[in-house]
């Protein structure tokens, strides 16, 4: 009798904590500073939590399947979008619960933390954990990713290949440069980036068009704040595809404010499709593919999607 009330009350204990995986190396240098302000806003919001800190890359892939076998059903990830992508990459390995079970939180400290842009999560970790207390969740889609050696890579934002998975490849050499990255990375892709010949197939359709990149949307925002993805439901079953054609530099130039205010994609050389499934073959390189602003790869691609595939908590 002891022991199932103890069980009882380890369960209700799990159920009701969070598991917090931070990445130290995350957006700055001030993390021991910032770790000290979140447990101490944790504390003051009376949330129950244990925590582990990455310590390899990709570290959180086996932090996260650790923790659900433990018993935990809500994480919390501190760090950039690199940090939720991996996040998100072990909930959806795991094989020990639905993964519509598991509950993400998010604490910002990365350098471009485009996914929270779209719930209008603010970048504060004072106002990140009042979300995170309030626990008003979506089940959001989730985006599966499979290169044509077997690679496979989930992902809750947005994914593409060629100028954007170009401009990630040079955030790699650019990230010491903070908040400004992005932008160095996305100018220096306008002088140097070659578009590819793309085949791209999705419903009935085939399109084989010069490209300059091709963009697999669930959430609005990439690239440090770029929109390229139109009407946005982050929970309808459908990829918001946009295939950026022969845009030459002086496009890009001109209209490098609709690339941040959405309005990019009512360019007379940018299409937009909706769609579950879709696959691209470069026909005339093999340009980097983008992952949430994680690298995957190269060449041929397929994306589909799994529908409500995990609670987020938004704003």
């Amino acid at each position: 009798m002891i022991i199932v009330f103890w069980l009882f009350i380890t369960v209700l204990f799990m159920s009701n904590s969070w598991f917090i995986i931070a990445n130290p190396v995350s957006g700055n240098l001030n993390f021991s500073k910032q770790w000290k302000e979140i447990q101490h806003l944790l504390k003051l919001k009376n949330i129950e939590y244990s925590f582990a800190f990455t310590e390899f890359s990709k570290h959180e892939i086996e932090l996260v399947e650790n923790a659900i076998q433990q018993g935990f059903r809500n994480i919390v990830s501190v760090g950039g979008d690199g940090t939720l992508h991996n996040v998100v990459n072990g909930i959806m390995m795991q094989t020990y619960t639905k993964t519509s079970d598991i509950t993400i939180g998010v604490i910002p400290l990365g350098t471009g933390n485009d996914w929270i842009k779209t719930y209008n999560i603010p970048n504060s970790i004072k106002k990140a954990i009042e979300i995170i207390k309030n626990r008003k969740t979506i089940l959001q889609d989730i985006g599966v990713l499979k290169t044509e050696n077997k690679t496979t890579s989930y992902f809750n934002n947005v994914a593409g290949l060629g100028y954007d998975g170009y401009i990630v490849n040079k955030l790699k050499y650019l990230k010491k440069f903070g908040s400004i990255s992005y932008t160095l990375a996305g100018l220096y892709g306008l002088l140097f980036y070659k578009k590819s010949i793309f085949k791209i197939l999705f419903d009935d359709k085939i399109i084989e068009t010069s490209c300059l990149m091709a963009i697999i949307g669930i959430c609005k925002f990439s690239g440090g704040g770029m929109q390229f993805t139109k009407n946005v439901n982050t929970s309808d079953g459908l990829f918001d595809i946009t295939i950026a054609k022969n845009l030459t530099f002086w496009d890009l130039i001109l209209n490098l404010p609709k690339l941040y205010s959405g309005k990019i994609v009512n360019h007379k050389k940018v299409a937009t499709y909706k769609t579950k499934k879709i696959i691209v073959t470069p026909l005339s390189s093999e340009p980097y593919i983008q992952a949430d602003g994680e690298l995957i790869g190269t060449g041929k691609v397929s994306f589909t999607i799994k529908q409500k595939a995990i609670q987020f908590v938004i704003s």
